[in-house]
């Protein structure tokens, strides 16, 4: 195994502060953990290289307002930093539309403010900006021209810089940045029909954002047709402090109908549109889209219904026709991912979990050449140089726990090196000529810190050193910071299940209540990693609570079988492996095992309900926020993914469901629920509750008007955690 480079660095490190530079320990409070600045200290997003390689882009959110980012740019030589773009300057402070919001909500930054996105012009002299419902082209000396295309959503520079495309009442423009001149490409938008944007299961389910694709010549555009006529609508309705605003959402219940999805190639000037050929069955996934380097070929990735097929098609773009180039299935189902990459002899890259586990290949014809392989996964291509023959990605094969970025030869011969250093959850991003990666990583003790390393990983140059010293946020708090410890026990199939405990100061023959933190769905929301935990776990923890997490078997990173034991059985061996988790708690000396709380948010909110059904008297409370408690409510694209039709013979979804068990709660239960949430929406939470009364079961309740899926807002967050810690009140450490 080599040793990452950056550990090697000859550079005397910092010596740490002394006291008397760290202020006073202070204890944390709810109301320190919610306000600004951060506690975790300086938080970029969206961080890019410039095409000539002289500055780090990133967004940066204010040191009096957390939630508000402004664009700035970092000389990767000189380290020196300044302020590009102003959000508070140059913003107008108007409403979003209701569509930008939705996006917003699709991506998790519902409550982002200032300027979340932005893209850099090919010859790197400009920036394009999208900032309250209007579009900036930024120069690099701080002068920020307004474009006039308000109400822009999508926006993007095409590759070769000659165009800014957008979308605006469902049609396509396309404007001519010389002469300012806009086209329209597409016409016939309505409120069932769109052009250029994805659909709602691509944007919260398929990790797909995008519904158009420049080709790199800017000769050709291709465009997203979405018809969602025959969508079910959802009345929603967005319940607000003073009022209640109705929307009408097309929303793909499972088992019923999705958007029609096509695809047109057009040219800039609005003169052709040539229909891909996507194949007689117009019920598939638009999965994913890409282009040849030389622009001759259009990649298309189509996933049939059922989720178990996976096509790659070459399209050719003159003409619209297509033929499958690679077809993958799978007994269970397909994870998508973001790792084709078209290379210029013809061949590509791609990442398959046929041997289990997610690994990449370079495929030639009917010829697939490893690039790597063993009991673990790679997560993202972050960078690619067929000149030099290599490639560079983030995986896992240290240990689940960790993240770490490596480099492989193309060939599929040679030495796959670690380039990131041991003991931290680590992501990377790449420029285009794959020279440099800029690295953000965190551990249990550490938030995030972003740095400069060349093409081996050796560290060029801070750029978000954010070290906890007299100065940062959590300064004051990190005397009193509590260790993670990991560890892991088995499941009933032998699987390893990884878990971390965070504790109060032990003492002989004391015992603490717990607080048990659970996600516990496929996909996402893995919960035990060496990443950064945040502040709220330090505060439980200073209140006398014990934290505890485990992952269970049907969580990503761990290979397709750990991963498949959810199929057709939800609310099954998470179930198991969560209770195991439990069993082993109360073998602890220093665990209350009558004092065993658990919480969950969304899918996690779900497994609240099914412990608490399954094993009554086991918890002595559970908090459920925004739970999945009929699957048949839920969307198409994520349920049948793991449920199947819902429509079938042998249905898995009433055993899934947690309505009809709902009777078996008998311990103290409260449940929370946003009133304007459009992902888990609200029927979940009141069709749960007619459950329970009807069955003539006790629950606390707390809903939150005009709250969508993840609450935002200072005060809010504040009053849904003291609502928590009164409800558990009766369970509290006090309680001895």
């Amino acid at each position: 195994m080599t040793q990452p480079l950056a550990a090697k660095s000859k550079k005397p490190a910092a010596p740490p502060p002394s006291p008397l530079a760290m202020p006073a320990q202070k204890p944390l409070t709810l109301e320190r953990i919610f306000a600004s600045p951060d506690l975790a200290g300086s938080q970029p997003r969206a961080m890019k290289l410039s095409p000539d390689g002289k500055l780090v882009t990133l967004l940066r959110n204010r040191a009096n307002d957390k939630d508000r980012f402004d664009l700035w740019a970092i000389d990767t030589v000189t380290g020196k930093e300044r302020m590009l773009v102003d959000s508070l300057k140059l913003g107008s402070g108007a409403a979003l539309s209701e569509a930008e919001k939705m996006q917003r909500e699709r991506a998790r930054i519902g409550g982002t403010r200032g300027i979340v996105s932005y893209d850099w012009s090919p010859d790197g002299k400009r920036i394009l900006v999208p900032l309250d419902g209007e579009l900036f082209l930024a120069a690099l000396e701080g002068e920020a021209v307004r474009l006039g295309a308000a109400g822009a959503l999508n926006p993007a520079v095409s590759p070769k810089g000659r165009y800014l495309s957008f979308v605006r009442g469902g049609n396509m423009i396309v404007l001519d940045i010389a002469t300012r001149q806009e086209k329209q490409l597409t016409n016939g938008a309505s409120d069932t029909v769109s052009w250029g944007v994805a659909e709602f299961v691509a944007q919260e389910e398929m990790d797909r954002q995008a519904g158009y694709w420049w080709s790199p010549d800017d000769a050709h555009i291709v465009v997203a047709r979405v018809d969602e006529s025959g969508v079910a609508i959802v009345n929603r309705a967005a319940i607000g402090a003073e009022g209640t605003k109705i929307y009408p959402q097309r929303y793909p219940l499972a088992g019923t109908a999705n958007a029609v999805v096509e695809l047109y190639v057009m040219d800039p000037l609005g003169e052709r549109q040539i229909k891909v050929d996507l194949g007689d069955d117009k019920d598939i996934y638009l999965a994913r889209v890409a282009w040849a380097k030389d622009g001759k070929t259009l990649y298309v990735q189509r996933q049939s219904r059922d989720q178990k097929r996976l096509d790659l098609l070459a399209v050719d773009p003159a003409t619209g026709a297509a033929k499958v180039i690679l077809s993958e299935t799978a007994k269970t189902w397909l994870n998508l991912h973001n790792n084709f990459r078209a290379l210029s002899d013809g061949s590509f890259l791609w990442w398959s979990e046929k041997s289990g586990h997610g690994h990449l290949y370079r495929v030639s014809g009917a010829k697939w050449t490893a690039l790597t392989s063993g009991a673990w996964q790679v997560r993202d291509v972050i960078g690619l140089d067929e000149k030099r023959g290599v490639v560079w990605f983030t995986g896992n094969r240290e240990t689940p726990l960790e993240q770490h970025v490596y480099s492989a030869p193309l060939s599929g011969k040679g030495e796959i090196k670690l380039l990131t250093e041991p003991g931290w959850w680590n992501g990377g991003v790449m420029d285009s000529a794959a020279g440099r990666i800029i690295v953000s990583r965190s551990s249990s003790e550490q938030p995030a810190q972003t740095y400069l390393a060349d093409k081996d990983g050796k560290r060029l140059r801070w750029l978000s050193e954010n070290a906890i010293n007299g100065t940062h946020p959590y300064a004051p708090y990190r005397a009193a910071h509590a260790a993670t410890r990991f560890g892991s026990i088995k499941a009933k199939d032998g699987s390893d299940l990884y878990y971390k405990l965070l504790t109060p100061k032990l003492e002989p023959g004391r015992r603490f209540p717990v607080f048990m933190i659970h996600y516990g769905g496929p996909g996402a929301g893995r919960q035990v990693t060496k990443g950064w935990g945040g502040a709220l776990q330090q505060y439980l923890v200073q209140r006398g609570w014990i934290v505890f997490a485990i992952d269970n078997r049907g969580t990503p990173d761990r290979g397709k079988a750990f991963e498949d034991q959810i199929y057709r059985a939800m609310g099954g061996v998470e179930v198991e492996d969560q209770l195991a988790g439990v069993e082993w708690l109360k073998g602890q000396p220093f665990v209350d095992p009558e004092r065993i709380a658990t919480y969950g948010w969304s899918y996690g909110g779900y497994m609240t309900l099914k412990l608490l059904q399954k094993a009554p008297g086991v918890f002595a409370a559970g908090i459920a926020g925004a739970p999945v408690t009929k699957w048949e409510l839920y969307d198409t694209h994520y349920t049948e993914r793991y449920l199947g039709d819902p429509n079938a013979k042998r249905s898995a979804y009433p055993a899934a469901n947690a309505i009809a068990e709902a009777g078996r709660i008998t311990d103290p239960l409260l449940l929370m629920h946003g009133m304007a949430d459009d992902n888990v929406v609200l029927e979940h939470s009141t069709a749960f509750m007619t459950a329970m009364q009807e069955a003539a079961r006790p629950f606390d309740l707390m809903l939150y008007p005009g709250q969508t899926h993840r609450f935002a807002g200072e005060g809010v967050n504040i009053h849904e955690w003291q609502m928590i810690e009164r409800f558990l009140g009766q369970i509290g450490p006090e309680k001895r």
